[in-house]
């Protein structure tokens, strides 16, 4: 492990890859700060300028771009609630809300500051236990997987805030749209209506640009518009309050993205949403959450970055993608004729210890970067409205339109709009859609297979001990908030009479 460890470091400083480190979490930044592209859309497009690199030297650049991707696209979701990235949606919660009381300096600064712990120490729980890990990840199979969309989707309640009928009619809602397109498993089309464009289904990341920035913007013209926020240079400046109150949700939301993102398929951005949740069960300012609170920005923002870290694991020690983004560079390893699997790590150790060391520099450049930029960054929001909405639209359908290179994806984004218009406006919660959508297809395939596994018998979910217990904190996390709030209303209606009695 020294030996590696030394080779690691040995690698990844040297002058060059140091310096296409840097220029790939500086690409990633700018990546994620437009709306649309993502993470694995910049590993795509880049990847060719890296075809006559070291095999080293490419993918530390390719992976730079990924990580620093996820740093860009928190930026735009606290800013202008648009965000860069599915897995930065989360952030438009707390985050925006923050950016709206003149705190966005301080928001993107624990962004910033969650996104660097969750990396360090899941770079850590990756190198030490990636073998290990991996061969634990081996154990789930479909009915495993349908275990894990089933606990994701009970973090509903927990986004639903007072009314839960809303919430899981929204989320219902998600997941119809989901829908759209051709079956998985089968040739039948659903919800086409005979378009052909709408064969390969609606694309999350279009809707979400709908519903989050174009649905923001013309709900803000409805309001008549809002004064520019006028917040001093101290005022956008993290304080020692904000940041004791996310020091114990960073770490939260490491672990359930390390967890989540070792998962083949899970992502970083189921690993967000169950942050999210856990955290508007556990913390003390629960009540807080979804109105600006630290722990909503610091617990997604740790669970984002540990994810897209351990994806990692299953992609170098198994080679299988643990992610979309970890799918294109699984390509870039193929292109430059080496094979992820086992025995990559004993027969190129300088090309893996080099990638995972520079994970360590790249992180801290991106610290470097991001936080003393963050008051700079903030002042964004002292432009009048009237210059910024119409730059928020255009970012907005340029990125529609690098999406899908057709007018379609922006008509999606366009109507998405309209729609976000109408749930901000008549206050149904957006986060449980959005949930409903991520977990809509993956929640369709493992119940699919998981169906055919058991010839149609879905109760052999609870015959493995991992699926039983994922099932039974499902089925917790979904009863203990309805259970509860049921228990309080009834405790309440007992009090009236005595109070109205004395």
């Amino acid at each position: 492990m020294i030996e590696n460890l030394q080779l690691g470091i040995e690698t990844a400083v040297s002058p060059e890859n140091l310096l296409w480190c840097f220029i790939g979490v500086l690409l990633g930044t700018i990546i994620g700060l437009l709306p649309g592209l993502g993470s694995a859309t910049g590993v795509a497009i880049l990847l060719p300028v890296t075809l006559t690199f070291e095999p080293v030297t490419a993918l530390i650049m390719l992976a730079g771009i990924y990580y620093g991707s996820q740093y860009g696209a928190s930026t735009s979701s606290i800013l202008i609630s648009t965000p860069g990235d599915s897995s930065s949606v989360v952030l438009t919660l707390d985050g925006y809300q923050m950016a709206r009381k003149g705190r966005a300096g301080a928001a993107l600064a624990l962004s910033a500051i969650a996104s660097f712990v969750a990396a360090i120490l899941s770079l850590i729980g990756l190198i030490t236990l990636a073998g290990p890990i991996a061969r634990f990840a081996l154990n789930f199979g479909p009915a495993e997987n349908l275990a894990v969309m089933l606990l994701g989707l009970a973090t509903i309640v927990s986004f639903a805030g007072s009314n839960v009928l809303r919430g899981v009619t929204m989320a219902a809602a998600g997941i119809l749209v989901s829908l759209v397109g051709v079956a998985s498993g089968f040739s039948t089309a659903r919800f086409t209506f005979g378009s052909a464009n709408l064969l390969s289904g609606l694309d999350f990341i279009a809707v979400m640009i709908g519903i989050f920035a174009v649905g923001e913007v013309l709900h803000q013209i409805r309001r008549g518009g809002e004064r520019p926020i006028r917040a001093g240079f101290r005022d956008l400046l993290v304080t020692r309050a904000e940041l004791r109150r996310a020091a114990a949700p960073s770490l939260r939301g490491t672990g359930v993205g390390f967890a989540t993102g070792v998962l083949p398929g899970a992502g970083a951005t189921l690993a967000s949403f169950i942050a999210y949740g856990i955290e508007k069960q556990v913390s003390r300012f629960r009540t807080q959450m979804g109105k600006g609170a630290p722990e909503g920005v610091a617990a997604p923002e740790a669970a984002n970055n540990a994810a897209a870290n351990a994806s990692f694991i299953p992609t170098l020690a198994l080679g299988i993608p643990g992610s979309g983004t970890t799918a294109v560079l699984l390509g870039a390893f193929v292109i430059f004729g080496l094979q992820p699997g086992p025995l990559l790590f004993e027969q190129e150790p300088r090309l893996v210890w080099g990638l995972l060391l520079s994970f360590f520099i790249g992180n801290l450049i991106l610290l470097v970067l991001n936080l003393p930029l963050a008051p700079v960054f903030a002042q964004l929001l002292r432009i009048p409205y009237p210059y910024l909405y119409p730059f928020v639209l255009m970012m907005s359908f340029i990125g529609a339109f690098a999406l899908g290179n057709n007018t379609f994806t922006m008509a999606v984004v366009f109507f998405a709009g309209i729609l976000g218009y109408f749930m901000k406006r008549y206050d149904f919660p957006a986060a449980p859609f959005v949930l409903g959508m991520v977990l809509g297809p993956l929640l369709e395939r493992s119940l699919i297979q998981t169906s055919a596994l058991g010839d149609g018998n879905l109760l052999i979910v609870f015959e493995s001990p991992i699926g039983a217990i994922l099932m039974s904190a499902a089925i917790l996390a979904f009863a203990y908030p309805l259970a509860s709030g049921i228990i309080r209303g009834a405790r309440n209606r007992r009090k009236e009479p005595q109070e109205v009695g004395s």
